[in-house]
């Protein structure tokens, strides 16, 4: 159970796509479809190779808060962080300084004076073998280096040839249902042979035979019934059996016919057969069965039941996991009876190593079963018919064939050991120069090639923390040829060696660990006495270590701050007491070196708050601040104080306002706005003057819009703008002035002063109503002040219940009808009056 479960863990890696770190070298696949098909396949993926590979993870943006972190006291935890972190092994690298300052991005240790010599990095590489030539799958050998968190891409080309030799083996079940379809393939031999013909170059042909497992329950061990299970339909039968080879390989067709006459059914008591078990061992059996290296190999299961799975023989008292070995002796399966049935995992590898296509053949009602098993197995065919007959399963099996050639799937499978510390992602590109979802390309004709971009990444390292060797398998499903990755996991340093440090009392030391080097250091905090403070404090100053640390062995250990590092001699630098912008250390754009940001490319500035490019100064006109200010961190700063906007476009004191214009416009109005006429305003009017329908649509920093109201109170609208080089003016009037009709404007007013004599009358009697109020409620008025009486009583009211006490006497009945009780309210409203 153990190692099918294990051997079904290696083909997730087939099926599923890694949505964690994503390989940069994905970018240019649209533009490499082009050109790749021009060279030589084994060539370009050898040159290739060496092109993608390619640190992956997270952004170096996010350094800062992924290195630098004061759990990392070593190398081996600094570049477990990512791969692009870096450790710092320079012995006088920030004196005073924790360990954990030694971890950071690389260009930040390059600031803080440690070359790249001291540099301890994650490394990725990637080494092609090209010594081993290929026909169909190229490159046959690679090796990688890797650190946890980083990743290697590389690209392994697959090519689908003209004519392949064909091996194909039935593989068919012979329990007593079966007895009609074996006879329908008498004469299948032949024929398929000679349909083969137009796609394979040569077809040999195999047969085996299966029921169940000869053990109870599956088959009735009664002693008459282990040699002849059909004793009680006076049929004689072949016993059980798990599976037996009948014929090995050959073209001989008439030895496959005759084969196939000599064929007796058998019987089992369980419905579920024994066929997956079979398939193993056709599969791992190669000698006997005889699968030729070169060609394409496909094994056909014909049955008309499902088939038993793992797990199912501890029914029979069978507990031993299947070990995927074949077992075969005298072409029998000995080994039916001692294991488990395999799992579709442990199945699915054999069917992946040994490079064998499957085609199941089953009755429609057992379709939908074996429907769910085609998702688990790669490189398989499900066909579906209603009986065997020979026009119909030599369809099957050319369609079958078809199909299964002019689809290329690779499966990528990585150790057990290693499985849960690697991730894998595939991304094929197609012939027709798509990117398809999965890992396959379909529709691939012969004599086309595709490529598959293989990224494999490391999780971490193992729990011992050393290094590793791991072997990563890349098959295209049925080729016999395959690429081997040879990953090598790096998870210790290579730091410098170990120094020796003696401190000059000879206090006791002890052993501690830089990186993975053991070396000696002071036990500090032995010694603590005023000769050792003396060192610990800077020149004219009597603080020790700057009150931001320790003096220990006349040394300054400086102490963590939350906030970052603090480093130096007395502790006197950090590198968070530097200017601050929207809230943020140098604006994070930067980083603080020394008490000053070290701006990014494109910042400057005290606290990298000041873009480098001008380009946020530049009006529409090309000009920068419209030639009348400077650029400053980004903003305009106009020369003239008068000037203002964010370009300097606006200047409502000066002398080209709305207002300076009004005479001009006034002109060209008077004259109806015509080219004829403008001439006769030149001597009051700038000489550029145009006219247009709408000049709303002349937008943009330098025209400002101005209105214009003439004696018929129209609303002319009008723009100007004034050249920054030659003080030109240019103006812009509108043809279409906004105007109130006579009769529009008769109604509004009327409509005005109605709307203002309804709220007078409407406010004269809300304060009538107020004043009445505050009379009838005054503490010193009367109740006869109020507009009304009250009486306590609403005389409309007539109650529910009424009662008058009647005096009765039997000899004088009462001269009128007495009143009786009703209680109204109890009475249905709807019920009428009897």
């Amino acid at each position: 159970m153990s190692r099918g479960s294990g051997q079904h863990s290696r083909l997730l890696f087939m099926r599923r796509r890694t949505h964690g770190v994503r390989s940069p070298t994905r970018c240019g696949q649209d533009n490499m479809t082009s050109w790749l098909r021009t060279y030589d396949s084994a060539c370009l993926c050898l040159l290739l190779c060496c092109l993608v590979a390619t640190f992956s993870g997270e952004s170096f943006s996010a350094g800062d808060s992924v290195c630098r972190s004061p759990g990392v006291t070593s190398c081996k935890d600094c570049l477990s962080r990512g791969p692009q972190c870096a450790w710092c092994f320079k012995e006088d690298f920030l004196d005073g300084a924790g360990l954990s300052q030694r971890c950071d991005l690389p260009v930040n240790l390059l600031k803080r004076d440690c070359a790249l010599e001291f540099m301890e990095q994650s490394e990725v590489k990637v080494e092609v073998n090209a010594t081993i030539s290929s026909t169909q799958v190229s490159p046959r050998d690679i090796s990688i280096t890797l650190r946890p968190g980083s990743a290697a891409s590389f690209i392994v080309s697959v090519k689908q040839l003209e004519r392949y030799p064909v091996d194909l083996y039935y593989l068919v079940d012979v329990s007593a249902s079966m007895q009609e379809n074996l006879d329908q393939l008498k004469t299948v031999g032949v024929a398929l042979s000679l349909r083969m013909t137009e796609h394979s170059s040569d077809l040999w042909l195999g047969f085996g035979s299966f029921v169940d497992k000869p053990v109870s329950p599956y088959i009735n061990v009664h002693p008459s019934k282990i040699n002849n299970p059909c004793s009680d339909f006076e049929i004689r039968c072949r016993p059980a059996h798990g599976f037996h080879h009948v014929l090995s390989m050959t073209s001989n067709m008439s030895e496959f016919t005759r084969v196939i006459k000599r064929q007796r059914i058998s019987g089992n008591m369980d419905t579920p057969e024994g066929g997956l078990d079979a398939m193993l061992q056709a599969a791992v059996c190669q000698r006997a069965v005889g699968w030729r290296p070169e060609a394409k190999r496909l094994l056909l299961l014909m049955t008309d039941q499902p088939s038993h799975l793992a797990l199912d023989s501890r029914l029979a008292g069978i507990v031993v996991p299947h070990d995927g070995l074949c077992h075969l002796e005298d072409n029998v399966y000995k080994g039916s009876t001692r294991m488990d049935h395999p799992s579709l995992g442990q199945l699915s590898d054999k069917l992946l190593e040994n490079h064998i296509y499957s085609i199941f053949a089953v009755e429609k009602q057992q379709y939908q079963w074996y429907e769910e098993l085609m998702r688990l197995l790669p490189g398989s065919y499900l066909g579906k018919l209603g009986l065997f007959q020979a026009p119909n399963l030599i369809d099957l099996v050319v369609d079958a064939y078809k199909r299964l050639l002019s689809e290329v799937v690779v499966s990528v499978s990585v150790e057990d050991k290693a499985v849960s510390r690697y991730w894998v992602s595939v991304t094929p590109l197609c012939p027709d120069g798509s990117t398809a979802a999965e890992n396959s390309c379909t529709g691939v004709q012969p004599d086309q090639t595709v490529y598959f971009n293989i990224t494999i990444g490391q999780h971490s390292c193992p729990d011992d923390g050393k290094d590793e060797d791991v072997t990563v398998m890349v098959r295209p499903v049925g080729y016999n040829e395959s690429t081997v990755v040879r990953v090598r996991s790096k998870c210790q340093c290579t730091c410098g060696p170990a120094g020796q440090c003696r401190d000059a009392n000879a206090s006791p030391c002890k052993q501690t660990q830089n990186g993975n080097n053991q070396e000696e250091r002071p036990n500090y905090g032995m010694i603590k006495d005023s000769d050792s403070n003396k060192n610990c404090k800077a020149d004219g100053s009597d603080v020790v270590c700057s009150g931001r640390g320790v003096c220990e062995c006349g040394r300054c250990v400086c102490e963590q701050s939350r906030l970052g590092a603090v480093y130096g001699k007395y502790c006197e630098l950090d590198d968070f007491s530097c200017p601050y912008e929207g809230g943020l250390l140098c604006g994070s754009r930067g980083v603080c070196v020394l008490g000053q940001c070290v701006c990014e490319d494109g910042w400057t500035g005290d606290s990298c708050g000041c873009p480098v490019s001008t380009a946020t100064c530049q009006s529409s006109n090309g000009l920068l601040c419209s030639g009348r200010g400077k650029c400053v961190c980004g903003k305009c700063v106009c020369d003239d104080p008068q000037h203002s906007g964010d370009f300097c476009e606006r200047c409502p004191a000066c002398q080209s306002t709305c207002q300076s214009y009004w005479t001009c416009v006034g002109c060209h109005l008077s004259h109806g706005l015509t080219q004829k006429e403008a001439g006769q305003c030149n001597h009051t009017c700038a000489p550029l003057v145009s006219y247009m329908d709408d000049v709303s649509g002349q937008a943009g920093e330098m025209w400002i819009h101005c209105m214009y109201i003439s004696n018929d109170s129209c609303r002319n609208s009008f723009r100007f703008q004034t050249s920054s080089k030659s003080g030109q003016a240019q103006l812009l009037i509108s043809t279409r002035p906004d105007c109130v009709s006579s009769s529009l404007r008769l109604v509004r007013t009327f409509l005005s002063v109605c709307a203002l004599t309804v709220l007078c009358g409407l406010v004269v009697v809300a304060v009538s109503r107020l004043l009445l109020q505050k009379r009838r409620w005054s503490p010193g008025g009367t109740v006869e002040d109020a507009g009304y009486h009250c009486t306590g009583k609403d005389l409309s009211y007539i109650p529910t219940t009424n009662e008058k006490t009647v005096t009765y006497r039997r000899d004088h009945p009462p001269d009128r009808p007495v009143e009786m009780h009703i209680q109204v309210s109890k009475m249905p409203l709807g019920d009428p009056w009897q």
